[in-house]
């Protein structure tokens, strides 16, 4: 199968892609396919449909709101990698869930820090990571080989991997060191963090350009902008928690 559009972003992986290209020895060619353009449409589709619900749950937070987000929003993301076809109605439901999620631990970190411009610095370095990471890309100036691919990915495993651990320890009343603390060493941690989550944007506009070149149908161009969004979620909350870190310091 093909590796085209490998990726550390659970949609984007090479498996929910290039079996929609490639069928057996031959190329399906489809009459309606993907383009970029296509594809930062559907992404400024969802961004605005996450704010509404975004906008709503930060006026209003609730346990309710952040858990059902999260775990809901996880549920549609590999509804989605299994049924891509379906993403054209579960990208926007995605969207929905991620604003509940978004909006309440927003407030958290905010409180947390005791500084009401926390998200407001978090959207700006969210969006400037966007920027710089797109010139980056544009200029060729950190290339998406197939090892850049693999080391992302793996480092990306890795921190999703600890917090799986961190969230079930939690549970005992035990955490792993560092991650969630302050002080230097937690800082560092975060920042390693961000760098990563940064540089997972580069494969996503990776597959941007790759599935409009591989004449993928254009039901990708959902699939290609809620991996997008997966990706900006989680800079934004890295950002928060990077802040928050910074004030109780």
């Amino acid at each position: 199968m093909s590796k085209m559009f490998e990726s550390s972003n659970p949609l984007l992986k090479d498996g929910a892609i290039a079996k929609t290209v490639n069928r057996g020895a031959g190329r399906t060619v489809y009459s309606d396919t993907m383009t970029i353009a296509g594809a930062v449409n559907k992404t400024f589709i969802l961004f605005g449909i996450m704010m509404i619900t975004t906008s709503i749950s930060y006026l209003n937070p609730s346990t309710f709101n952040l858990y059902f987000g999260m775990f809901g929003g996880l549920a549609v993301l590999f509804f989605t990698y299994y049924k891509p076809t379906y993403a054209a109605i579960t990208a926007p439901i995605y969207a929905l869930l991620e604003g509940l999620f978004v909006g309440t631990i927003s407030v958290v970190y905010g409180s947390q820090a005791g500084v009401d411009g926390i998200v407001g610095q978090a959207v700006m370095l969210t969006f400037g990571t966007l920027i710089a990471m797109l010139m980056i890309h544009k200029t060729g100036l950190i290339p998406v080989t197939k090892k850049f691919r693999m080391a992302v990915g793996m480092a990306t495993g890795a921190i999703m991997l600890a917090y799986v651990m961190s969230w079930v320890m939690s549970f005992f009343g035990a955490e792993i060191p560092y991650l969630h603390e302050g002080g230097i060493i937690g800082i560092g941690i975060s920042v390693v963090i961000i760098g990563v989550a940064a540089l997972n944007l580069l494969l996503d506009f990776d597959s941007f350009e790759k599935g409009e070149k591989a004449n993928a149908p254009s039901y990708m161009e959902w699939v290609c902008a809620m991996g997008l969004l997966v990706t900006l979620v989680w800079l934004y909350v890295e950002f928060l928690r990077l802040l928050s870190k910074l004030n109780r310091d």
